[in-house]
C-alpha cells in the first residue's frame, strides 16, 4: 500500500519559467507539492511558444516536458493589482521559486527580504545564470561555452560541440531542488526559513567532475577528445556491422571478459593491456585490434553477447531506440495523462525518482495558459478580475 504523497500539502509559488525553474517545480509537483505557475498575461512562459515540434492541439512539446502537474495563473505583475495577487499567493505558499534576472523581484517588492518580513518561514529559491551580483542573462548554451562544457566535447579541440540537450539548465534545476528540500528539512527542525541559491555557472563547474578535479589537481586544462575518456580504455564508440556501439570497460576483469568473448583472450595478459592504466597509454593499438573484432557483427549481436559475459556495452541508440530499451528494462519510462477539456491524452517521461511508500502521481497534465485566475482571486481574497 502507498501513503499520502510525499510533499502533499506543500504550496509552491512559481514564478520561473524556460527550463531550470520549471523542471524543478515539476519534479516536486510530481511528488505531491502543489505549483502554482504565475504567467504573463497573453504570452505565457516563452516555452509556449517554442515550437515545433508541436502536439496535436498546438502546444509547444518543450513546455509540455517540464510543466505536468501544475495550475497556471496570470499576473501583470507591473501593475498594483497582478502584484497584490502574487503577495496573496506567496502569503499562503510555502516555498517560493523565481528565475528573473537579480534584482527584478526586489523591484516588484517581491524579493526574499520583503517576503520573509511578512513570513519569516518561507524557502525561497533564486536560480540566476551567474549568481545574485551579476546580472548577465543565464542561457544553457551560453554557460556551456563560457563554463567549459563545450572545450571538453566535440571531436577535438578545434570543433567544440554542445550537448544534444539543455544539460546545464537541467543539472541546475536538479540543484534546485535539492535545495528547496534540505530548506524545507531546516525548516520542519527550526521552524526558520531561508533562500536557496543556485546558478547556471556553479551548477555546471559542479558537474564537470573528473574533468574539474583533473584541472583543479594538476593544472592540466582538459580538451576535447570525441568519445574517449581521458582516464579509462577501451571506454568510448566503435564501429559495428551496421552501426556504432559504446563499450565502457571500467576495470580489469571487465576487460579479460571482453577480450575472451571476442576470441582474443591474449589481449588481457599483454603487458600493453593488462591494466586500465597501461590500456590508455597504449589506446591506438588496443583500439585497431578491438575494431577488427568487433566490425564483422551487428551492434544488437555484440550487445546479446558482451551483456552476458558482463561487458558494459549498447548500441548508439535513437530515441526510439531508448525508449523502447528502457521499456524492454520494465522501467515503465512513459507516462499517459488524460486531458478532459482538450479530449486527448498527453504522453510524458515519467518520474526518474521511485518511491515504494510514497509515488509520483500525475494528476494533471501541463496547465493552459490562466486557467487558475479567478480561483486563485477568490482564494487571494481578490474580487475583481484582473486586467
Amino acid at each position: 500500500m502507498t501513503g499520502p504523497d510525499a510533499l502533499g500539502g506543500l504550496l509552491i509559488a512559481d514564478f520561473s519559467r524556460v527550463l531550470a525553474g520549471p523542471y524543478a517545480t515539476m519534479l516536486l509537483a510530481d511528488l505531491g507539492a502543489e505549483v502554482v505557475k504565475i504567467e504573463r498575461p497573453g504570452q505565457g512562459d516563452d516555452t509556449r511558444a517554442w515550437g515545433p515540434p508541436w502536439d496535436g492541439a498546438g502546444n509547444a512539446t518543450y513546455f509540455l516536458a517540464v510543466n505536468r502537474n501544475k495550475r497556471s495563473v496570470t499576473l501583470d505583475l507591473r501593475t498594483a493589482q497582478g502584484r497584490a495577487a502574487a503577495e496573496g499567493l506567496v502569503a499562503r505558499a510555502d516555498v517560493v521559486v523565481e528565475n528573473f534576472l537579480p534584482g527584478t523581484m526586489e523591484r516588484l517588492g517581491l524579493g526574499y527580504d520583503d517576503v520573509r518580513r511578512a513570513k519569516p518561514d518561507i524557502v525561497y529559491c533564486s536560480i540566476t545564470g551567474f549568481g545574485r551580483q551579476s546580472t548577465l542573462p543565464g542561457y544553457d548554451l551560453l554557460v556551456q561555452a563560457v563554463g567549459g562544457l563545450m572545450s571538453v566535447t566535440g571531436p577535438d579541440p578545434t570543433q567544440p560541440v554542445k550537448a544534444g540537450v539543455a544539460v546545464v539548465d537541467v543539472v541546475t534545476g536538479l540543484h534546485a531542488a535539492i535545495g528547496i528540500l534540505a530548506a524545507l528539512r531546516h525548516r520542519d527542525r527550526t521552524g526558520q526559513g531561508q533562500r536557496v541559491e543556485v546558478n547556471l555557472l556553479s551548477s555546471l563547474l559542479s558537474s564537470l567532475v573528473n574533468q574539474a578535479s583533473g584541472y583543479l589537481a594538476t593544472g592540466a586544462v582538459p580538451h576535447a577528445i570525441g568519445n574517449r575518456h581521458p582516464s579509462i580504455a577501451p571506454y568510448e564508440t566503435f564501429a559495428t556491422a551496421d552501426r556504432p556501439m559504446v563499450v565502457a570497460v571500467g576495470n580489469d576483469r571487465q576487460f579479460r571478459a571482453l577480450a575472451t568473448t571476442l576470441g582474443t583472450p591474449w589481449l588481457a595478459d599483454d603487458a600493453r593491456f593488462r591494466t586500465n592504466a597501461a590500456r590508455v597509454a597504449h589506446r591506438e593499438p588496443l583500439n585497431q585490434e578491438l575494431s577488427r573484432q568487433l566490425e564483422p557483427r551487428t551492434a544488437d549481436d555484440w550487445f546479446g553477447l558482451l551483456s552476458a559475459a558482463g561487458v558494459p556495452c549498447g548500441p548508439v541508440n535513437d530515441l526510439a531506440g531508448a525508449f523502447a530499451l528502457a521499456d524492454r528494462l520494465g522501467l515503465d519510462p512513459i507516462v499517459e495523462i488524460p486531458d478532459q477539456e482538450q479530449g486527448m491524452t498527453s504522453r510524458q517521461v515519467a518520474h526518474p525518482i521511485r518511491l515504494s511508500a510514497s509515488p509520483s502521481r500525475y494528476r494533471n497534465g501541463p496547465p493552459r495558459l490562466g486557467e487558475l485566475s479567478p480561483e486563485l482571486l477568490a482564494r487571494a481574497g481578490h474580487a475583481r478580475p484582473l486586467p
